[in-house]
């Protein structure tokens, strides 16, 4: 049975699902400059992104999984070179994940803004490869890292992200001085 060109879409599956998590993302991140995560109701979501409920439930579970979306999205440039040279120096990987969110001052100020910092968590144990499933020792350094670079962002946001990147990678390189 041949369609009516008026039923069919223009827009590829795959093409649809970027536009939606597009709008989704865009809508959320002006609400968020406004309220609190917890204030935005789905409904208000998607209204503000001009899609259906439905297309919500069917890309994310939770609002806070549209913005994990976007953290792995922003991710993808200092992670591809982390990729590529498994033995990066700790410097370099403070400079390079520091450097990123300088560039994404603006997001990041608002996820610290509305208390959302706590998301990074998960994702930079991702990044970092932990697996529970993984020998000890790889477990644990793999952890130690993401908790290692998950602390320093904390405490950086809590500062007003003051420092810049090359000043973070700098601490490690001389040995910092700790109040007794």
């Amino acid at each position: 049975m041949e369609q009516k060109a008026k039923s069919v879409s223009p827009f590829s599956n795959q093409s649809r699902n970027a536009y939606v998590t597009e709008h989704l993302t865009d809508a959320l991140l002006a609400l968020l400059a406004e309220k609190p995560v917890n204030e935005i109701s789905i409904s208000e979501l998607c209204d503000a992104a001009g899609v259906g409920r439905t297309s919500f439930y069917r890309n994310y579970e939770a609002k806070e999984d549209i913005l994990k979306a976007h953290v792995k999205h922003l991710f993808h440039d200092w992670t591809k070179e982390c990729e590529q040279t498994p033995e990066l120096p700790l410097g370099r990987l403070i400079y390079l994940v520091f450097s990123h969110f300088e560039a994404n001052y603006e997001f990041y100020g608002l996820l610290n803004q509305r208390g959302l910092t706590y998301l990074l968590k998960d994702i930079l144990l991702d990044q970092c490869g932990f697996n529970p499933e993984q020998e000890v020792a790889a477990a644990y350094s793999s952890a130690y890292v993401a908790f290692f670079l998950y602390g320093w962002i904390e405490v950086w946001f809590r500062r007003g992200m003051k420092e810049t990147a090359a000043e973070l990678a700098g601490y490690l390189r001389n040995e910092p001085q700790f109040p007794i």
